[in-house]
């Protein structure tokens, strides 16, 4: 199997006043290809801090990450927004979509900053927005749209551009029990299909526990949950 992240003696730590909060401590992880983790973990372990790292939307203070074994952790702001944009996808638990814009033009907002022309990136988001189902609601503004709705405009729009990892934190957690279950298979379906590997924040273990891996993430470090996907 191919390893498309790692990340090696990982240290985060925040000034908090006078002193120093360590959030991550020499934590190691590697995910690969095709492969889905959960990470779990109580409010405040650093779950989020850790998916802000491995998605180069923050620096590590100790440690280094590794993308198809290049480091990636000290590059340049420019050079880690160029592979953010290529090979990230990110879902969150609220979906940061610009209510001014319709689902379609949410969706393609990746592309037209990559520099792709708009009617190519027009019929990509067309693409994804069939995808998670709900082609007849792309003319629709954010606004106009259930929870559900919304979230899974999230996911098209965080895979239009066919990253190699997403990232996805709590992405269920605003939602009902019928939303988030609707949200999670449509998930699990293009993680299949695109054979990418994701790493899911999550705090419902019905959906951790569908997962390859289940991690949890205490005093710093992460440790393997054991459980069988054949006897669940």
């Amino acid at each position: 199997m191919t390893t498309l992240l790692r990340a090696d003696n990982l240290t985060k730590i925040f000034r908090s006043g006078t002193a120093d909060l360590v959030v991550l401590e020499r934590l190691t992880l590697e995910v690969e290809m095709g492969e889905m983790v959960a990470v779990a973990g109580q409010s405040g372990s650093g779950k989020s801090t850790l998916l802000h790292l491995l998605g180069a939307l923050d620096k590590p203070s100790e440690g280094e990450l590794y993308f198809e074994g290049r480091p990636y952790s000290r590059l340049s702001e420019a050079e880690r927004s160029q592979l953010r944009n290529r090979e990230f996808g990110f879902v969150w638990q609220m979906h940061y979509l610009l209510p001014e814009f319709t689902a379609r033009e949410n969706v393609m907002m990746p592309l037209l900053i990559r520099g792709t022309e708009a009617q190519e990136a027009g019929s990509r988001a067309d693409h994804w927005l069939e995808r998670v189902g709900l082609s007849e609601r792309a003319s629709h503004r954010a606004g106009e749209l259930s929870g559900g709705e919304q979230q899974r405009v999230s996911l098209a729009r965080a895979l239009v551009g066919e990253p190699k990892v997403l990232l996805a934190d709590e992405p269920t957690g605003n939602l009902d029990a019928a939303s988030g279950e609707q949200t999670m298979q449509v998930m699990e379906r293009l993680h299949r299909d695109q054979r990418m590997a994701t790493v899911l924040v999550t705090h419902n273990p019905t959906f951790a526990q569908r997962c390859d891996r289940v991690l949890r993430l205490e005093n710093g470090r992460l440790e393997a949950v054991s459980f069988s996907k054949t006897t669940m």
